[in-house]
């Protein structure tokens, strides 16, 4: 009997279309922004790898180079992938 009535109480609320907040407007500028500078971020980190590992394999030196474009390739990866999510979720 108590829950028919929650049951009824509940069929008589609406279901209430979602608003953005007022500020949602400057945060995904922000968002925007912060996407920008990481694929800008990790353009320059493969391509400071790439640099470095020409240079190491002109010098003979240590191969440390390969590390960070692997490193720089799956960071970019993760950051694209994180923003194909943020956009499902925020869609």
């Amino acid at each position: 009997m108590i829950l028919a009535a929650v049951f009824d109480t509940w069929a008589q609320i609406g279901n209430p279309t979602p608003e953005a907040p007022p500020i949602s407007d400057k945060f995904l500028q922000l968002v925007r922004y912060l996407t920008w500078f990481v694929l800008l971020a990790g353009v320059c980190a493969i391509i400071y790898a790439g640099g470095r590992f020409a240079w190491e394999k002109w010098s003979g030196g240590g191969l440390e180079s390969p590390k960070m474009v692997a490193g720089a390739m799956i960071g970019g990866v993760i950051a694209t992938s994180a923003g194909t999510i943020m956009n499902a979720v925020i869609g």
